[in-house]
Formats: structure tokens, C-alpha cells, sequence
């Protein structure tokens, strides 16, 4: 069965996703929660099914949901350790103080009232009814009481609860397993809401093989998303329930044939659909619901987008593009996702065999191509994402500018050679067109003449007409296309149908793709390959008829791509369930007036370490400002009048060393910056970011210090 989102990609480039020789092996299971300590290990199928049944509670954007235990949204007012032990102390020797008082009878017999009042008179005396025992037993039952009622007050205003939570429980407290009661109505195991919509035998079949061992997270998902598509009628129960009998939990695989990657860094959880990337650190900067608690990212904040600027060296690419292409490529294995990842040639964002698609531009080894008119038959819009490629970056780099006619240019261009060849030129050809070549030039206006195309060859005259001329873009784009025109690349962005391009029209699926840059050597041509996917991606997802299917392009080093087209393609991103994750080493990679539309049209933003303060300003103004409370504490020197009070301060002088003095304290209400940029400059250590977040939904969270080796 063909499950929702899980279709082949064929038609949309020259050859379907690549398929295994083989049969698919059962991947091993992800790293899940460490057993306590002297546990038996878990019998088959145990472990997947105390991962599937942990608790998943609710959380603000970015919490680390599996396992987490919700903290309150405000910090509860702590005792300082030496004032909450003094208290506790002098409260106990108050009450002993009191007891010893009421045993040696300095205060009276007042306390033995309420005894005489509830009791005969009978029982007093030793010759009561009760017997000389039983006189004592009640005499002394009744000052074990009044002990007690003093040692509840006392226990009360010292604060002796709150010392024994603190100082004692912790040390007697043993590690526990993972808490995993669930009923059977509620338990995920048993797959309830196929059972109720007519499907027991399927429920039965994948909760044996959840028991038994075989199934495990990435295909707990694909099913999921396969029943997502039988409740929205995509397809019929019977065909969803005939693939599950028969494969059990390899039913609906994706295209590859693949149920899990061939290893994982990072922690990832299918359910929620997070990978875990740190830890927000317990500081006092961070909200006190997120401190200690894991901070982890999924398509729900993805779907915003992401920036993530910081020198080299910072962790950008390991601690944050790798583990977010780790967690795509598993959701696009459970048919959720499509995913393409942009970098450098080795620069570390995977083994290829966890990718369908590998593009190694410049290596004529690459099995695959890159087609640069993005899969499309129309020449005005391939003109247009073409020209973003070229020449986007040398556009006015104030948001409403465009590159309008470099569009018209190539226009003029790939709509007369289309309609002659029935194809779009290839970088030579382009190349010459560009240059004014008089033999190209007249063999399209033969073959346009031949075809009758009038308003075609009125394009070509005008083209012919604005060469040469003041003001004509036409050599730029010539120039640009040149850096493409090398050896190197021989062979690449053919058009006649001899390689097998791979074009963005296939994220309607869910395909797994790695695009390798030749950055050595040829960082020009990288940066304008960089600014062509991202013009063919926003231009791609924006035409998509399965939006369900969360698209997303990782683009390590971002460095030339970001241009007013680009900006206005990544605002438009999150309506069709979309997002882009870009990488900067700095800001002034990005010209100036573009750089708070970018923070702006982004709805996560990430300062790691090492950042300059010119770029702490920018991320520092994009945060805003919050009200704090500030405390001025003024000490003022006590000016003693008296000879007995001179000879006091006197003694203490000696004694501390110190002049008295009476300290005055000022709490006030001010506005100041979340983040400045000395502290995201100079106050971020090794191996951390501040990390702002916010989702589709428009739920935010402030800039929090995360520690991403955590």
C-alpha cells in the first residue's frame, strides 16, 4: 500500500528514489531512558514498549517532552540553607525550653486543665476507678500529647519540613524506572482507535509486534501517518488493513525501503516528532519552567524557520544542522517529511546511504544531477528563480527591490530556445546567448521563423536591441553563467535528458536529499548554486498540492544567499508547512538593510557562542526589553552621640575591622534588554547558544542559554 505522503517520486525526476537490493534488516532500536541500577534487562519487545508508554506531557515551546516533569511558570521563594538551619535550631531549644517549664511547673498548673475537664473526678488519685496504671497511662498519654502539640508548633515555625526536604530525602532517595502505568483504554500499544474504527485484526497484529520486538519507533510513526491518510479518506480501510495483516510492522514502507537510518547522533523522539539538542541551563537569565529541562526542536518550530549565526568552530553544523537532518530524514522514512540538506562537499551532515538522493555537484562521480530550471516548463518562472540564482545578491538590498530585469533578460531568452528545441538551454548555450553569439542567435530566429512564433521573435528583436546598450544586465548575467561554464562542472545541469536531474517538484513526496557544494575552489558558484535551491525550494513548497507533508531546506552556511527575494520567500513559508534553517558565521554576511528583515521573517533565532558584539546588537534589538526588578543597596555609616555608643562602635572596629554601618536597600521596577550584546558577546560560554523560539501557532519562548553539549 501506498501510504499518505509515502508515494514513489516518479515523474518528477528521471529515475525513482534509488530502492536496496535486498530485503530491508531490522534497524537497532534508539537509545532510549538508562535502566536503574540492579534491573534485570527487558525482554523482547519490553524496551519499545517502555519507550511508547513514557509520559509526554504537555510543555512550552523547545521543552524536551519525553519523560519531562512540568516546573512551575515562577520560582519558588527559597530560605538561604543558614537562615532556614538557625530557625530550625532555635525553634527546637524554644520548645525544649518551653517543655522544661511546664515538667518543673514555672508556670503552673494551668496546662493540665483541659485533662481535668474531659476526665471524672474519679480518675484521679490512686485509688481511681482506673487503677494506679491506669492513672499513670493517662497522665502520661496526655503530656506525650501537649509534647507533641508543642513540637507541631515548633516544627511549623521552624520550617522543619522544608529541612528535611532538603537536606535529608535526597539522600535516601533511590533512582526509579521510568513511570509507564497506562490503562488499556489509553495504553498506545494497543492500537484502541483502530479497534474502535472496525480494524481488531490489525490492532491485534501490530500489538503483537510491538511485544514481540519487531516493531520500533520510526514505524510506529509511518503507521500512524498511514491512518492519518485512511481517517482523511486518501485511502480506504480495507487496503490499510490488508498491508498491516500481511507485513505486520513493515507495512507501508517508505519508497527505499528503509525502516530506520544507518546510525543516530542525536536523541530523537517519533511521537512528539523532537530531536534533543541541549539542555537549558539552571541560570537565573532563563525562566524558571525551562531550567534543567532538555531543549529540543520539531516541525512545529521549524515550521517558523530557523538562523543560527556563530563563528566557526561553534557548533553549528554538528550540534544543530546534523541532528535536525537526522530528524527530518527519520520523519521522511515515517512519510511525514521531505527533506533537503545544502553544505559543503565532507562537511559532515551524514553518510550517504541515510539520504534517497545525493547530488555531488563538481564530482563526476555524483550518480545524480541538479536541474537548474527547478522542473519547470514554464520559461517566465523559470527565468525568475534563475535570475534570484544569478544575480540576487546584486540586487538593491532593501526589501522592496526586486530583480525584475534580470528576469525579463533570460525571458527574452529561454522562452524563444524552448519553443525551437523543445528544452531549455544548457549552461553553454545559456552562456552564449547571454554573450550575443550572432550563430545561436540566428539559428533560433531560423527556427522561430520556421514555427511561425511572431510574438517569440518580437522577444528575440528586443533581446537583440538592448545588447550593448547603457544599462543592459545582459553581461552580468553572462559573467555569472561563466562561473558555471568550467571544466569542473562539465557534464552537470545538462538539459538533453542524458543525466537524471534531480528537481524540487519532488517534495509532494517524501524524499530524503543531500546537495554537496564545491566549495574548494569554486565559492562563487557554490554561493549562486545556495541562492538557486533556495529560490527553487520556496518556490517549489509554495505550489504544493499535500501540504501535509512538512517540508524544510538545512542550509549550512547561508554566507551570499539571504536577498530581498529570499526574505519575502521565507515569510511565506510557514502557510504551506514549511521552514528553512540557515547558518551564518556573521551577520555582515547579510547586507545591512536586510539583515532585522531576516530576524524578523524567522521565527527562531540562535546566538552561539563567540559572537561579536555587533552582532549581539542586532540579535539584542530583534529580543526586545522585559520589566526587572533591580535592587540598590547603599550603606551609610552609623555616627554614634553618645560616649557609651562611641565606646560600642569602637570595640566592633576592632573586632571586624569594619566602621558600623546601616544598610538601606531600594527595589525598583526597569526596563532592560533580555540579552545585551556585551553578554551574548562575552557572557556565552564554550559549546552554548541563546536560543529563542516560537511556532506555527504562534506560542513563543524567550531567549533562553542553552548548553548544546548537554
Amino acid at each position: 500500500m501506498d501510504s499518505d505522503g509515502t508515494q514513489d517520486a516518479r515523474g518528477t525526476h528521471a529515475s525513482p528514489v534509488p530502492r536496496p537490493a535486498g530485503p530491508p534488516q531490522v534497524p537497532a532500536m534508539p537509545p532510549l531512558p538508562p535502566r536503574a541500577p540492579g534491573m534485570p534487562p527487558p525482554p523482547d519487545g519490553s524496551a519499545f514498549l517502555t519507550w511508547l508508554r513514557a509520559p509526554r506531557p504537555d510543555a512550552a515551546p523547545g521543552v524536551w517532552r519525553f519523560g519531562h516533569r512540568p516546573r512551575p511558570a515562577e520560582e519558588p521563594e527559597e530560605i538561604p540553607t543558614r537562615q532556614l538551619l538557625s530557625g530550625a535550631l532555635i525553634a527546637f531549644l524554644v520548645g525544649w525550653l518551653i517543655w522544661s517549664l511546664l515538667q518543673n511547673g514555672y508556670v503552673g498548673d494551668w496546662w493540665w486543665i483541659p485533662l481535668f475537664l474531659i476526665t471524672p473526678d474519679s480518675w484521679r488519685g490512686g485509688d481511681s476507678d482506673l487503677g494506679e496504671f491506669g492513672t499513670f497511662l493517662v497522665y502520661r498519654s496526655y503530656e506525650l500529647l501537649f509534647a507533641l502539640a508543642i513540637m507541631a508548633v515548633m516544627a511549623r515555625l521552624g520550617r522543619w519540613g522544608e529541612v528535611w526536604r532538603r537536606f535529608v530525602t535526597p539522600r535516601f532517595r533511590r533512582p526509579q524506572a521510568q513511570e509507564t502505568r497506562t490503562t488499556p483504554e489509553d495504553d498506545p500499544a494497543q492500537w484502541n482507535e483502530l479497534r474502535a474504527a472496525g480494524a481488531a485484526d490489525a490492532a491485534e497484529r501490530l500489538a503483537a509486534e510491538a511485544r514481540s520486538g519487531l516493531m520500533r519507533d520510526v514505524d510506529h510513526a509511518r503507521i500512524l501517518r498511514a491512518w492519518q491518510g485512511v481517517r482523511t479518506g486518501r485511502h480506504s480501510l480495507a487496503t490499510f488493513s490488508g498491508a498491516v495483516l500481511k507485513d505486520g510492522a513493515a507495512a507501508c514502507l517508505h519508497p527505499s525501503g528503509e525502516r530506520d537510518l544507518p546510525a543516530r547522533l542525536a536523541r530523537h523522539d517519533l511521537v512528539t516528532g523532537q530531536v534533543r539538542l541541549g539542555t537549558t541551563v539552571d541560570d537565573a537569565r532563563n525562566p524558571y519552567a525551562y531550567r534543567g529541562t532538555g531543549l529540543a526542536l520539531g516541525p512545529d518550530l521549524l515550521g517558523t524557520s530557523l538562523v543560527a549565526v556563530g563563528p566557526a568552530g561553534s557548533g553549528k553544523t554538528g550540534t544543530v544542522v546534523r541532528p535536525l537532518a537526522e530528524s527530518l530524514c527519520l520523519h521522511a522514512l515515517a512519510g511525514r517529511a521531505a527533506v533537503v540538506v545544502v553544505g559543503a562537499a565532507g562537511a559532515g551532515l551524514g553518510p550517504a546511504d541515510a539520504y534517497d538522493v545525493v547530488v555531488r555537484i563538481g564530482n563526476q562521480d555524483s550518480e545524480y544531477d541538479l536541474d537548474l530550471y527547478g522542473g519547470s516548463t514554464d520559461p517566465d518562472e523559470a527565468a525568475a528563480v534563475l535570475a534570484e540564482a544569478l544575480v540576487g545578491d546584486l540586487a538593491d538590498p532593501h526589501p522592496g527591490s526586486d530583480s525584475r530585469r534580470s528576469t525579463t533578460v533570460l525571458a527574452q531568452l529561454l522562452g524563444p530556445f524552448r519553443a525551437v528545441h523543445g528544452r531549455f538551454p544548457s549552461v553553454p548555450e545559456l552562456r552564449q546567448l547571454l554573450d550575443g553569439a550572432p550563430g545561436p542567435f540566428a539559428a533560433l530566429r531560423q527556427g522561430l521563423q520556421e514555427a511561425g512564433q511572431e510574438s517569440l521573435l518580437r522577444e528575440l528583436d528586443a533581446r537583440e536591441r538592448q545588447m550593448g546598450q547603457p544599462g543592459d544586465v545582459g553581461g552580468v548575467l553572462g559573467d555569472r553563467v561563466a562561473l558555471l561554464d568550467r571544466p569542473a562542472f562539465a557534464g552537470f545541469f545538462d538539459t538533453s535528458g542524458q543525466s537524471r536531474p534531480f528537481t524540487l517538484k519532488a517534495l509532494d513526496h517524501p524524499v530524503r536529499v543531500r546537495i554537496d557544494l564545491p566549495q574548494r575552489g569554486h565559492a562563487d558558484a557554490s554561493k549562486m548554486l545556495a541562492r538557486l535551491v533556495l529560490a527553487q525550494f520556496t518556490a517549489s513548497v509554495a505550489v504544493r498540492e499535500d501540504r501535509s507533508l512538512f517540508a524544510c531546506l538545512l542550509l549550512d552556511d547561508a554566507t551570499g544567499v539571504v536577498t530581498p527575494e529570499a526574505v519575502r520567500g521565507i515569510q511565506r513559508l510557514r502557510s504551506g508547512n514549511a521552514g528553512v534553517v540557515l547558518t551564518l558565521r556573521t551577520l555582515d554576511d547579510v547586507a545591512r538593510p536586510l539583515r532585522g528583515p531576516l530576524l524578523g521573517a524567522t521565527g527562531c533565532r540562535m546566538a552561539l557562542s563567540g559572537l561579536t558584539p555587533w552582532d549581539g546588537q542586532d540579535f539584542a534589538e530583534v529580543w526586545g526589553k522585559e520589566w526587572t526588578e533591580a535592587r540598590d543597596v547603599t550603606d551609610r555609616q552609623i555616627i554614634a552621640e553618645t560616649p557609651a555608643g562611641k565606646a560600642v562602635h569602637m570595640l566592633r572596629r576592632v573586632i571586624t575591622g569594619k566602621a558600623p554601618t546601616a544598610r538601606a536597600v531600594t527595589v525598583r521596577q526597569v526596563e532592560r534588554e533580555r540579552w545585551s550584546a556585551s553578554e551574548l558577546a562575552h557572557g556565552v560560554p564554550a559549546g552554548h547558544a541563546v536560543l529563542s523560539l516560537t511556532d506555527v501557532k504562534g506560542e513563543h519562548a524567550p531567549p533562553l542559554l542553552v548548553d548544546l553539549r548537554g
